[in-house]
């Protein structure tokens, strides 16, 4: 069968349920009708112009994407600006827009167990837990299998995210075994990384005064970058996606945006 969109938006609340999101965030349904149906499904960190035109072109109906479209309760679309071009675009090619975003961070399964599975970690546990259900939370920490070089850490964490532009605070020499990993934005969680008893607290988005407090606490820290720590996971998510959407006996597939670039990456040289 076809799913709708209706079917789509049922599932994703199954494996990373609403009711998980921060109060401030906006996941789910940002744009569409839930009567579409989803023959495919296009995948991409950000609803950016470039990707709603992109997932136009592969035909798919639905834009899926980790960060939300619209964050705040907007009183007018300016097509000439963000989000309001984005919006136009999608309407005039029948995409649909749905984001799974703290939800996703939260949930087992999600963004940071999927994190913590890439490093290899063992004896995972949510870093810092949530009131609300059992076994979901913000980031997740976990045992390296045996301690390495912080330099070491680094250079696997590097192959591990596709990504150049590492960050580290701590000492080249330290050795690493307990790591707590946080994906796009964790900075402020750096103490409880701390109170936890991580080597190495793993993230994005850090400011310096994260770096100072780090610093001050004796907990190395990377700063891999907030599109980083997240794409890599986001992507191992639409596999199962995938799988789930077979498991269904759904006719739909899904594509993922690979030309999608940080959009705070280095100039080329």
């Amino acid at each position: 069968m076809t799913p709708t969109l209706k079917n789509i938006l049922d599932l994703l609340e199954e494996l990373v349920p609403s009711r998980l999101a921060e109060e401030w965030d906006n996941p789910g349904l940002q744009l569409g009708s839930r009567l579409q149906e989803i023959r495919k499904v296009f995948l991409s960190l950000d609803p950016t112009l470039r990707s709603v035109k992109a997932a136009c072109r592969r035909d798919a109906q639905l834009l899926f994407t980790h960060h939300p479209l619209i964050h705040k309760p907007i009183s007018s679309v300016d097509t000439n600006s963000y989000p309001g071009k984005v919006i136009l675009e999608a309407i005039k090619g029948n995409i649909s827009v749905v984001s799974a975003h703290t939800n996703l961070d939260a949930a087992r399964g999600g963004i940071n167990d999927i994190l913590a599975d890439l490093m290899g970690l063992q004896d995972v546990e949510v870093l810092r837990e949530m009131d609300r259900e059992d076994g979901a939370g913000l980031g997740r920490i976990g045992m390296l299998p045996e301690p390495i070089d912080l330099s070491a850490v680094a250079e696997m964490i590097q192959q591990i995210l596709g990504s150049g532009n590492l960050t580290v605070c701590g000492k080249a020499g330290g050795k690493i075994h307990k790591v707590a990993v946080v994906g796009g934005a964790g900075g402020d969680l750096a103490a409880v990384a701390s109170a936890r008893g991580a080597d190495l607290f793993l993230t994005g988005d850090v400011s310096h005064h994260h770096a100072l407090e780090a610093e001050f606490l004796g907990i190395a820290l990377i700063d891999a970058g907030h599109f980083a720590t997240e794409r890599t996971a986001f992507r191992v998510f639409g596999r199962i996606l995938r799988e789930r959407f077979a498991a269904k006996g759904w006719e739909v597939g899904l594509e993922v945006d690979e030309d999608e670039v940080d959009p705070l990456s280095p100039p080329a040289r």
